[in-house]
C-alpha cells in the first residue's frame, strides 16, 4: 500500500525528531561528564604567609626586620579579613575547588562527600543517568534506522512507536535522574563535610545543560508520537474513502 503522507514530509518529520533527539544525546553525555552542575564558594581562613608570601591572601605575622628575634611584630586580622573566598564547582562525580595562592585546582570524590544516608540516592541517581543516556542511544538508532527504511511504510510506522516510547521512558528517566541528584546536592551542603560546605552557590551550566537534554528529548517523542498519529488518521481517511467507493461501485453496478 502505497504511503498517504507525501514521502518528503514523512521524512521531514522523522529528521526533526532524530535531531532533536541527538542534541538531547549529546547534551546529556557532556553534562553527565562535567562537574559543573552547581558553582559556588566557599569562606576559608587565610593561611600564614610562608617566607616571601605577600598580598591579601594570606596573614602576615612577620616582623620587617627578620634577623632581629627580639622584635616580632604581630598583625592579627579580624572579622571577615581573616577568611578568603575560593571558588568550587560540584558535579555526580567530582567537586573541585581552587587553591591558595597556588594555580590550579583541587579535586575530591563528591560520592566520598555526600552523607552515608543520602549516597543510596545519589547511586540511583547515576543509574538512572545511565539509563537515560543509553535509551536516548536507542532512540537515535531507532530513528536512523526508520529514516533510511524504504521497503514498507507499516513497516515504518511500527519503529517510529517503539521509537517514541523508548524516548518517553528516557525523559522520565532523566526528569527522575536530575531531581533526585538536586536533592542529594542540598542534603550534602547542609550535612556534608565541614571543610567543603558552600557559602554561598547556585545551580551550574551542566544544570542547565541537563535540563536542556531532557527538553529535547520530550520534544523529540512529542515529534515522534505527532507523526504516528499523523500517519494513523491519514490511513484511516483512506480506508473510509476506499469503503466509501466500494459501497457506490456495487449499488450502482455496471450494465
Amino acid at each position: 500500500m502505497p504511503a498517504s503522507i507525501p514521502e518528503a514530509d514523512r521524512r521531514h518529520r522523522a529528521s526533526a525528531a532524530f535531531s532533536l533527539s541527538f542534541l538531547s544525546l549529546v547534551f546529556s553525555i557532556t553534562a553527565f561528564s562535567s562537574s559543573h552542575w552547581c558553582e559556588g564558594t566557599r569562606k576559608v581562613a587565610k593561611p600564614f604567609c610562608k617566607g616571601d608570601s605577600k598580598g591579601d591572601l594570606c596573614i602576615r605575622f612577620n616582623s620587617p626586620d627578620g634577623n632581629s628575634s627580639q622584635a616580632v611584630q604581630y598583625i592579627w586580622e579580624t572579622g571577615d579579613d581573616k577568611f578568603v573566598e575560593k571558588n568550587f564547582h560540584a558535579g555526580i562525580w567530582y567537586s573541585c575547588e581552587e587553591m591558595i595562592n597556588d594555580d590550579g585546582e583541587k579535586c575530591r570524590s563528591f560520592i566520598s562527600l555526600t552523607p552515608a544516608s543520602d549516597r543510596g540516592v545519589l547511586w540511583l541517581s547515576i543509574v538512572a543517568e545511565l539509563l537515560y543516556i543509553v535509551l536516548l542511544l536507542i532512540g537515535n538508532i531507532l530513528m536512523t534506522v526508520e529514516i533510511f527504511y524504504y521497503s514498507s511504510v507499516i513497516d515504518g510506522l511500527k519503529i517510529n512507536a517503539f521509537s517514541a516510547v523508548v524516548t518517553v521512558l528516557a525523559g522520565l528517566l532523566g526528569m527522575v535522574a536530575h531531581m533526585m541528584y538536586t536533592t542529594v546536592f542540598q542534603m550534602t551542603v547542609n550535612l556534608g563535610p565541614e571543610d567543603w560546605r558552600p557559602h554561598t552557590w547556585d545551580y551550574g551550566w551542566s544544570y542547565g545543560l541537563a535540563w536542556t537534554s531532557f527538553a529535547c528529548c520530550m520534544a523529540a517523542a512529542v515529534t515522534t508520537f505527532n507523526k504516528y498519529t499523523k500517519t494513523i488518521l491519514e490511513f484511516k481517511h483512506k480506508r473510509k474513502k476506499l469503503e466509501r467507493s466500494f459501497r457506490i461501485h456495487y449499488s450502482f453496478p455496471d450494465h
